[in-house]
């Protein structure tokens, strides 16, 4: 089996997964193919990195499989340079929450020999796709948790109006809005009060980021709607963010938001439950009172 190694080259606290991780992989006799600055972090660290192992850059990045150690983050930096090519990914999580990359440290060395034995299933998660006219967005324009429209600095509020599959919903007033895949319901969007989605839903999420009226609330819509965005803005700009890859936009450029005609593939161990990951990351039930 041939294997991808992505890290976070700012936790230190990955090398120890990294090696659990290439000594098993080496058990098993899995082929190993390391980012190249990823195994350069490594290898300033001082890790014995004499096994048998190969580079991958952006341009040669192909394998049966993908680690992602870190946190989210990473996770999403690993899908974003695999994009298209929809390797199936296993994120080993050295981070926080990690919804994304939920196998625990202490889980490594049994996940790893589940995979080998085949006993995994692989999710199909939807990603959003940006489109601008003349392709202004210059880096990856897909995302898997969400877009974000925001104010650039600290003036005044925007205002996005937006429209579903061509009929009009709200001219939103408000530091900024979302458009977040079930996937991205834990992330950015959660946080500002919109509703968890099983990443199984096909829907999408518009979540207005500190709107000016408060009745206005999240909208859960289905991920086939085209999604059209225009954006008034007192300094003229706005900024938009893919998974937080960020760019500065004109106020007169019109944005379209629909689903990408391809998904990004994880892998969950079999006994992996979304519930579960529920109560374990946000510790729902874990109350002090008797």
């Amino acid at each position: 089996m041939k294997v991808l190694i992505f890290g976070n080259k700012c936790n230190e606290e990955v090398i120890q997964y990294a090696k659990i991780l290439f000594d098993i992989l080496q058990e098993r006799g899995a082929e190993i193919f390391l980012e190249i600055d990823f195994c350069q972090f490594l290898i300033e660290k001082g890790i014995n990195m004499s096994f048998e192992h190969s580079i991958i850059n952006e341009s040669n990045i192909d394998a049966d499989l993908a680690f992602s150690i870190g946190g989210d983050g990473t996770f999403i930096r690993t899908a974003a340079k695999i994009g298209r090519r929809e390797i199936p990914i296993l994120g080993i999580n050295a981070g926080r929450l990690g919804f994304l990359a939920d196998v625990s440290g202490d889980e490594i060395i049994r996940s790893v020999n589940e995979i080998m034995d085949g006993k995994y299933r692989i999710e199909d998660h939807a990603l959003l796709r940006l489109h601008t006219d003349n392709h202004l967005y210059t880096d990856f324009n897909y995302a898997i948790n969400e877009i974000a429209i925001l104010k650039r600095d600290s003036s005044s509020m925007i205002t996005i109006h937006a429209w579903a599959n061509g009929t009009f919903i709200n001219s939103y007033q408000a530091d900024g809005l979302l458009i977040a895949t079930a996937t991205g319901s834990t992330a950015y969007s959660m946080s500002v009060g919109g509703p968890i989605v099983v990443p199984q839903a096909a829907n999408f999420i518009i979540t207005p980021v500190a709107s000016h009226s408060l009745n206005v609330r999240p909208i859960i819509i289905p991920d086939t709607w085209e999604i059209d965005l225009k954006v008034e803005s007192r300094n003229k700009q706005f900024l938009i963010a893919l998974d937080g890859r960020n760019n500065v936009f004109n106020e007169q450029t019109p944005l379209k938001i629909k689903k990408a005609n391809f998904s990004t593939k994880i892998i969950r161990r079999q006994d992996h439950d979304f519930f579960n990951t529920l109560r374990e990351k946000l510790m729902w039930g874990t109350g002090t009172r008797k």
